[in-house]
């Protein structure tokens, strides 16, 4: 029989490291968002072109906010949170549906509710679910996550509407409306009326540069959802607890916060970024791919679940 084990303890990330790594995400994106449009584009717009080093910027962002929702950041819950929200802000969509979201992928992982490229080939083909995919794959996922704005207006009867119109065993959309709508809604509504009017000043800023800032979010969408599924591209199904560990060069692995220890942080995710790498080596410190490779693959598209790579390979003796 297959057991669990509980893993680490639960550890936090250094106040003042984590205070400071904050710090410096909202400083980029403030640059990105009003300091480059008023401060530098008037003398010249030469100067747009630091909009492309900022938006590489968005993984380590994510993964900073990755860090809140687990309540890895700091060790005060409720400053923790207060940071989340800051960075959501940043980010672009309310913390209290990247929270539920994340914690429900946490829960379904290649299961029939989160399995982003399987499809059942006796319901569907591939050339049915490549286009759904690929419009994920290169932003999708990024502007879901910011069209939820739009329900912040709904009453909460409009959001149970909602959640029963999209009931789908194969989608975690109806959970997540359930879970914001009860237990968080005051929060995503602030948190979304904020993130429009700083978004919307941004834009007034850019003035006739618009479009700039415009490409900087698509180049954050572009990223964001590029790099989402490359831990679970192609990986065993119905194992929730698993997901892979990508090869980086230290320097890059320490950037986007060791993010690409993907597959230790499923196991132990109480553990703050920090300690991923003690824990990995712990495990063996075996990885299952370069990180580029990972995100690369992923164009192959949807895989039909009856797909041989889809099945767990066990050690001998596991009668799973």
């Amino acid at each position: 029989m297959r057991t669990v084990s509980t893993g680490p303890t639960r550890t936090y990330g250094a106040t003042a490291t984590s205070s400071a790594l904050v710090a410096i995400a909202l400083i980029l994106v403030g640059g990105q968002l009003f300091v480059i449009p008023l401060g530098l584009l008037p003398r010249g717009t030469a100067w747009g072109w630091l909009l492309i080093p900022i938006v590489l910027t968005n993984t380590p962002l994510w993964s900073l906010l990755h860090e809140s929702i687990h309540g890895s950041l700091i060790r005060d819950r409720a400053g923790n949170d207060r940071l989340g929200r800051l960075l959501a802000v940043a980010y672009g969509a309310p913390f209290a549906l990247l929270k539920a979201g994340h914690l429900l992928h946490h829960r379904f992982s290649r299961t029939p509710r989160e399995r982003t490229e399987i499809f059942d080939p006796g319901r569907t083909t591939w050339g049915a679910q490549a286009p759904g995919y690929y419009l994920r794959l290169f932003g999708g996922l990024y502007l879901a996550e910011v069209s939820s704005l739009l329900l912040a207006p709904l009453p909460r009867r409009g959001w149970a509407w909602a959640a029963r119109r999209l009931e789908d065993p194969e989608t975690v959309t109806s959970l997540l409306l359930e879970n914001v709508a009860a237990r968080r809604l005051g929060m995503f509504r602030l948190d979304a009326a904020l993130i429009v009017g700083v978004h919307a000043a941004a834009f007034a800023a850019y003035g006739p540069h618009w479009w700039m800032l415009l490409a900087a979010l698509l180049g954050r969408a572009f990223v964001v959802s590029v790099a989402d599924n490359a831990y679970h591209y192609a990986t065993p199904l119905d194992e929730p607890l698993e997901a892979m560990n990508l090869y980086l060069p230290r320097p890059l692995e320490t950037f986007i916060l060791a993010f690409n220890l993907h597959g230790i942080h499923h196991k132990h995710p109480g553990l703050a970024w920090a300690d991923l790498r003690g824990a990995f080596l712990a495990d063996g410190g075996r990885f299952d791919l370069s990180w580029w490779n990972a995100a690369v693959r992923q164009v192959r598209g949807p895989i039909p679940s009856t797909a041989d790579r889809l099945r767990a390979v066990r050690p001998p003796g596991d009668d799973g």
